[in-house]
């Protein structure tokens, strides 16, 4: 995790991408530099933790150039007869477990095909 947290910050800080980014860095925050292993260690074992209902694998959006999976109706950019009515298109995760809002997702998907 120790390597996955300096290679985020790597890519975070390079040209690309700070290009586009505004502000400092949120967590784990400027005060826990990547030289201090052993803060930045403390800080893992005390934020990384797992979330077992994921989201947003799939962009939605009108241009699949710029990321976007499907348009707004669920459909599958690129591919005909193709639509995807679940949690993978949501752009956040939901406060409460994404049962019932997939379920209300695919219920409205569904009554537009």
């Amino acid at each position: 995790m120790l390597d996955a947290v300096t290679e985020a910050r790597r890519l975070a800080q390079s040209r690309p991408l700070a290009a586009i980014t505004s502000g400092p860095e949120l967590a784990p925050g400027p005060a826990v530099t990547t030289d201090d292993r052993a803060a930045l260690a403390a800080w893992v074992r005390n934020a990384v933790s797992t979330y077992h209902h994921p989201v947003g694998t799939c962009a939605m959006g009108p241009n699949p150039g710029h990321g976007a999976v499907t348009d707004a109706r669920g459909s599958v950019h690129g591919i005909e007869n193709l639509t995807i009515a679940d949690a993978s298109i949501m752009p956040t995760i939901p406060t409460a477990t994404t049962n019932l809002p997939t379920i209300m997702l695919a219920e409205h998907i569904g009554r537009r095909l």
